[in-house]
């Protein structure tokens, strides 16, 4: 669990998608499933993570935002010299969707379908 402290403040302020967006890539690979989210490699980098607002609504205590990460990912081989693998990067995409605490900012996130 991680807390996004600044999109808390900015919910329902016109500045919110930025700020969201710039807390969401500014994480890491332990914070966010993305290795679960590859369809097209076998290992995640989150170096040039990007993320959109796809939708956003709240209840009494959690805020949901439910986002596209823009991502890459390569297929690893086994390091051999010989190894005909190449070690390209591949662009990768999956929709995740973050609650974050109203009182404390605590967030969690899930990967969607």
């Amino acid at each position: 669990m991680f807390r996004l402290d600044l999109s808390l403040l900015a919910w329902d302020t016109e500045t919110f998608n930025v700020v969201f967006i710039k807390e969401v890539s500014a994480l890491g690979l332990n914070d966010l499933p993305l290795q679960e989210g590859l369809s097209h490699s076998s290992y995640a980098i989150s170096d040039s993570l990007a993320a959109t607002v796809l939708n956003k609504k709240c209840d009494d205590n959690k805020l949901f935002i439910k986002a596209g990460l823009f991502y890459t990912g390569v297929i690893a081989g086994c390091n051999c010299a010989d190894d005909p693998t190449p070690v390209d990067e591949n662009n990768e995409y999956c929709e995740v969707l973050f609650s974050i605490d109203r009182q404390t900012a605590e967030t969690t996130v899930s990967l969607l379908n």
